[in-house]
């Protein structure tokens, strides 16, 4: 492999990191269509780079975020059990469908996601609401707050229907280990429609699990070979610089911009993978 090839990667990795980061999904979603497409590379050479991309990345972002009090750890903690178990059960089912099956698969969970987003365009966090008081929230201690620099006040919210939530997540797991993507694309909506949280502590948050859950299947990846080392080492070294980048910039964007960019970066993600999936090339990429 040249070194021109090598930087590209390098650089597409950190990009993509960058707003993966801030969109607390880390660069697994973006970083598989881009080396399928625009790198040539088979899909699932392509998912075992994500895999170690997206472990990348939720280490190099989770610092800044626990700093700014975003990360909801006790609440990370209880969902990531149902997230592990849903990865592992995943990589039972990898190799057992076929490429244009998985492109597909990644453009609905896209589009599903973004209905999701749009359905709710009021913030969630804005105040502490009665409802959803009581059950498991309450037992666990998982109503908190965070400071919200864009708007400068200290924003308390409530985490409702937790047993809802640790079944999406569940989903979000199985879909992990199929595509690669890091879950954060379903961890997200997940949050924001099933606990009612804030979008930030949604990203901060899932960028803190996405790591583990990403962690229990990249073994098998691995013993597959579907980690290449010249492929997987710059996107790792990218995504770590890029999740830095990426979490600072969350900190200072307001919640409303933030829902809208994910949305719209979702949509474009899903034409591109129906593309693939339905054997059209219209930017000249081949799975």
């Amino acid at each position: 492999m040249d070194v021109g090839f090598t930087f590209w990667l390098f650089a597409v990795s950190l990009g993509a990191s960058a707003l993966g980061g801030m969109l607390g999904m880390a660069s697994g979603i973006f970083i598989v269509p881009i080396l399928t497409m625009f790198g040539h590379l088979d899909i699932h050479v392509a998912i075992g780079a994500s895999i170690v991309s997206v472990i990348a990345c939720s280490c190099g972002g989770a610092a800044p975020f626990l700093r700014g009090r975003t990360t909801h750890v006790k609440l990370a903690v209880v969902l990531e059990t149902a997230t592990t178990l849903g990865a592992l059960c995943g990589v039972l089912l990898v190799g057992l469908l076929p490429v244009s099956a998985l492109f597909l698969l990644f453009a609905l969970i896209l589009l599903v996601s973004a209905r999701q987003m749009l359905a709710r365009r009021a913030d969630p966090g804005t105040a502490l609401r009665a409802a959803g008081a009581g059950g498991w929230s309450a037992s666990l201690g998982l109503d908190s707050s965070y400071p919200d620099h864009a708007s400068g006040r200290e924003i308390a919210y409530q985490v409702q229907r937790v047993p809802a939530a640790m079944l999406l997540m569940y989903g979000a797991g199985l879909v992990s280990a199929l595509l690669g993507i890091g879950s954060g694309v379903l961890k997200i909506p997940a949050m924001d429609t099933a606990l009612r949280l804030p979008i930030k502590v949604s990203s901060a948050t899932s960028n803190f699990m996405i790591g583990v859950t990403a962690a229990a299947s990249a073994g098998a990846y691995f013993l597959r070979g579907d980690i290449v080392s010249a492929i997987a080492g710059p996107v790792a070294l990218g995504s770590v610089a890029g999740a830095v980048l990426g979490a600072r910039v969350l900190m200072r964007v307001s919640n409303e911009r933030l829902r809208v960019l994910f949305v719209v970066v979702l949509v474009a993600l899903a034409a591109q993978m129906l593309f693939e999936a339905f054997h059209l090339h219209p930017f000249g990429g081949q799975a």
